[in-house]
């Protein structure tokens, strides 16, 4: 007798959306547009964040959480950059800080999303794979996933200083083996990641992961890369128009 194995049918991956806070003014850049607008390339930082999420195979749509003074302006922006006819974008209004922002850009998000990924607008170089890596992560079943570097430099715990620019008592030198630079996109359950923002409301946390983490639930790493750096003062513009410019050279953007 021949056996038959029954075929069931698998149930199609859980959507993937991206969120992406982009409200912040990013003064340790410098003067100007806010940090998100800066052209990297010619094109501003955020239009290369918003591709870098668009081009993931999991990403159906990506939310851009833009200052509400300029929410047209973004959204016309986008607009000349469009994704791939597969994905969607929403350009959403964002709060006075990125906690209040990510919320906001929760809340735009359809029912049917279950998988969603908070990046920040000045990672703009990070690379598909490791989109794709933590979006697979969420869907094997991990509540929160970030990815991450080990940390090459050695870190100095200190104690509080009176005033800025006095000297800094050290307190500790933590084992760096067991140290990790964190990176976006961060990826969570849907559901986990709203129930941590309803849970802290006060902005204490530096990243989405910590929020998860205060409610006890575990969040996992995935290993990161070196493109993913984030944009912050100008040296790192530098290194970012150099890594597109070896990205193009190689056809690999």
């Amino acid at each position: 007798m021949t056996d038959v194995t029954p075929f069931i049918e698998q149930p199609p991956p859980a959507r993937a959306a991206a969120v992406i806070p982009a409200a912040g003014l990013g003064l340790r850049l410098g003067p100007g547009a806010p940090k998100a607008l800066r052209p990297l390339g010619g094109t501003p930082m955020l239009v290369h964040a918003v591709r870098a999420m668009a081009r993931a195979r999991a990403i159906a749509l990506v939310v851009v959480v833009a200052p509400a003074e300029q929410v047209a302006l973004v959204r016309s922006l986008l607009d000349e950059h469009p994704p791939p006819p597969a994905v969607e974008q929403l350009v959403v209004a964002g709060g006075a800080t990125r906690q209040e922002s990510v919320r906001l850009g929760l809340a735009a998000l359809p029912e049917e999303i279950e998988v969603v990924l908070v990046h920040d607008a000045a990672r703009p170089l990070v690379p598909v794979g490791t989109v794709d890596a933590v979006a697979a992560a969420v869907r094997a079943g991990a509540p929160a996933v970030v990815p991450a570097l080990p940390v090459t430099d050695t870190v100095k715990s200190v104690a509080a200083t009176a005033a800025s620019g006095d000297p800094e008592p050290v307190v500790a030198t933590p084992d760096r083996s067991l140290l990790r630079a964190v990176q976006t996109p961060q990826g969570f359950d849907r559901a986990t990641l709203l129930a941590a923002h309803r849970a802290n409301t006060a902005d204490q946390a530096t990243d989405d992961a910590g929020l998860v983490e205060q409610l006890g639930v575990p969040v996992v790493l995935v290993p990161g890369h070196e493109e993913a750096f984030k944009v912050t003062r100008p040296l790192d513009l530098l290194l970012a128009e150099a890594v597109l410019a070896r990205r193009r050279t190689t056809d690999d953007f």
